[in-house]
């Protein structure tokens, strides 16, 4: 859909122009991929809102990135995209706090866990991966809109083409339970939202884009309850066949913030199938870019949240 002028380049955190003045938000930045997004944010001189649901873990990673970046201008926020009231006490406090917004990054997730539900009763991957996420962009999307180059950057993954579908019938998984097939609803989704949420900036002409990234398969806390992972051996073959954290993160920093990023683009891996490797413009599934399936979610996703946009 998009030709990638940098396809035989290696982009890396070197390429992250200057974040100097910008306000960037990431869900779920205490660890793994969102931690190694702040950090390079953080770097570059962004001011980076370390949104989280453990407090504990949060000032955790703020004392590390700021041994690592001494100059980091960090700011801890209590947000649990898991809890509907915790989405929109987070969100009040944001909007409070800042009056325009640069940068919103959904990364936070959960990941073939056992079958859970929110405290709002969601299938816990539906609940947290997507409905979260929904929520709380569109709250803070009105502090987003007036700022020239900012963009609401979705943490996806190469799980929306396995066993995804949305099961309309049974979002919630309440008849059966599939905690993979559950993940690639839950990723497809944060595509259909992403498609369908550019197509509505793009009508009204606003300068917020919004844009997709995957890190292939990386090696974090995510992964725990994937069979096996924590048999003897396992952790260090993976490393070996799958991106690092920092690696897999660069993939949401080229999204956020390389310029010649367009709206509904969508970043991931080079390598082979796109497990691992440099970031790079990759398409996904014919079923993402279902117009009227984008449409049928977006409407859905605003009953289950009682959140509306403004587009």
């Amino acid at each position: 859909m998009f030709d990638d002028m940098s396809a035989n380049s290696k982009w890396t955190e070197a390429d992250v122009p200057d974040q100097s003045g910008r306000i960037a938000i990431v869900t779920g930045s205490n660890t793994g991929l969102g931690y190694e997004t702040a950090r390079v944010l953080a770097a570059r001189g962004a001011h980076v809102v370390i949104a989280v649901r453990n407090l504990d873990k949060g000032r955790d990673a703020v004392d590390r990135i700021t041994a690592a970046v001494p100059k980091a201008d960090l700011k801890l926020q209590q947000l649990d995209v898991g809890s509907l009231e915790s989405v929109r006490a987070g969100a009040d406090e944001l909007k409070a706090a800042y009056p325009r917004i640069d940068l919103l990054i959904n990364n936070a997730g959960v990941m073939y866990p056992p079958k859970q539900t929110t405290v709002d009763g969601f299938e816990l991957q539906f609940g947290t991966n997507h409905l979260g996420a929904f929520a709380l962009t569109g709250l803070l999307l009105e502090h987003l809109l007036p700022v020239d180059g900012s963009r609401v950057v979705a943490v996806a993954s190469v799980a929306h083409r396995i066993q995804a579908a949305i099961h309309f019938d049974d979002l919630q998984w309440e008849r059966s339970y599939n905690r993979v097939a559950a993940y690639g609803q839950s990723k497809l989704s944060n595509l259909l939202f992403t498609y369908e949420l550019q197509r509505r900036l793009a009508a009204k002409n606003e300068p917020t884009i919004a844009v997709a990234a995957h890190p292939g398969v990386s090696a974090t806390e995510l992964t725990r309850h994937i069979p096996g992972a924590g048999l003897p051996g396992v952790g260090q073959l993976t490393a070996v066949l799958v991106n690092s954290a920092p690696k897999g993160a660069l993939a949401t920093l080229r999204a956020a913030t390389d310029p010649d990023v367009r709206g509904g683009q969508y970043y991931g891996p080079d390598g082979f199938r796109e497990v691992r490797g440099y970031p790079k413009l990759v398409s996904s599934s014919k079923q993402s870019h279902d117009e009227e399936l984008q449409r049928r979610l977006w409407a859905v996703s605003e009953e289950l949240t009682g959140v509306s946009f403004p587009v």
